[in-house]
């Protein structure tokens, strides 16, 4: 049985995900296991930041982070334990890691919008913000920390109410080893095609490459119109994607047999249990990309795919025919060994495969 266009099993549209905060300074949009129940260890957000905004110094009790720069210039700040301080510049189609209870930031330094889509270690991630956490203790506290007189924080506006999206006074403060290389930081899009085909490539930002990833992994994939990803599964590690830009089907098979089958359009966010069979298709050509994506050709779509482990595997379909003998997957398929496809023999599996047959209806 399939039941097409599933909302609500598997997928979501995070741009219309749960406002954590909208105002003239930007938005925070997320999707955690209260809006999507199948989420498990991964869930994700959408931060908008208007020039001069920025979201306020804060961190995750139970999650580590991880950011892709969709559009827009940057300054993060990264305060980890040990009194270890960074702060670095980011830019469009790179990355950065903030691990759990680390305290950091992101600041608006450009003229346009910066867009980031960012994804936790936990489907409920729990944050804490620094502004709001002052509103906790007392004057006195406070006073005898910062070695002050109380009546010196008498004057500050205190709450526990976390303001996330704050405007900056003045121009941005960036310090000249922002513009250096740092271990939280990768440039995902500089990097060369892991894996490159005629019908796509995938760029992979996991501790292979960046040691920093303990728990979490990122893929840049992109498809072009006639590619799809092979049927595949991933034995260890649950699966959470973003549709940047294209038009897309997938299909997932649950453990009771049944299948759920729906189409995927930018902004939507789908999850995948670990080792649930799934397949990727693009389907269709959009008119005009976006303009932060006018390099990508017409028709051709880019997922940001999350994962919880720091270096995801995969068994594909073609490998998983090339395994065992015909007697075999005849017996498997309930067929007379004469009646099975001519398989191609396949040692590694290609991860993306060119569509030569049309769209199923």
């Amino acid at each position: 049985m399939t039941s097409l266009a599933a909302p609500g099993i598997h997928t979501a549209s995070l741009h219309d995900g749960e406002i954590v905060e909208e105002n003239d300074l930007g938005s925070l949009r997320r999707i955690t296991a209260d809006n999507l129940p199948i989420l498990k260890n991964l869930s994700i957000k959408r931060v908008l930041l208007n020039p001069g905004a920025m979201r306020t110094p804060h961190w995750h009790a139970n999650a580590d982070e991880l950011t892709y720069c969709v559009s827009g210039t940057a300054l993060v700040s990264i305060l980890d334990d040990g009194s270890r301080f960074s702060t670095f510049v980011l830019t469009a189609g790179q990355m950065f890691h903030a691990a759990s209870g680390s305290l950091h930031h992101i600041e608006n330094i450009g003229d346009d919008v910066a867009e980031f889509i960012i994804a936790f270690r936990h489907e409920r991630p729990e944050d804490f913000g620094f502004g709001a956490t002052l509103g906790a203790f007392s004057d006195a506290v406070l006073g005898n920390t910062y070695d002050l007189p109380s009546a010196d924080f008498a004057t500050i506006r205190r709450t526990t109410v976390d303001r996330k999206l704050a405007a900056r006074v003045g121009d941005p403060v960036v310090p000249s080893g922002a513009y250096f290389k740092d271990p939280h930081k990768f440039d995902i899009e500089a990097q060369q095609p892991g894996l490159n085909y005629v019908s796509g490539n995938a760029r992979f930002a996991r501790d292979q490459y960046w040691p920093a990833l303990k728990d979490i992994s990122m893929y840049s994939l992109r498809v072009t119109e006639d590619g799809m990803r092979e049927p595949h599964w991933h034995p260890v590690t649950a699966e959470m994607g973003y549709v940047r830009h294209g038009e897309a089907r997938m299909t997932v098979m649950n453990p009771d047999g049944t299948l759920d089958t729906w189409n995927l359009t930018t902004g939507d966010v789908y999850f995948i249990p670990r080792a649930y069979p799934h397949h990727i298709e693009n389907i269709g050509q959009l008119k005009q990309p976006p303009e932060s994506l006018r390099s990508c050709p017409q028709g051709d779509w880019h997922f940001l795919i999350f994962f919880d482990q720091p270096f995801p595997a995969d068994i594909g379909y073609r490998a998983s025919a090339s395994a065992y003998s015909r007697a075999v997957l005849a017996a498997a398929f309930d067929t007379h060994i004469d009646d099975l496809p001519d398989f191609p023999f396949t040692p590694a599996d290609p991860l993306i495969v060119s569509r030569i047959n049309p769209v199923d209806q």
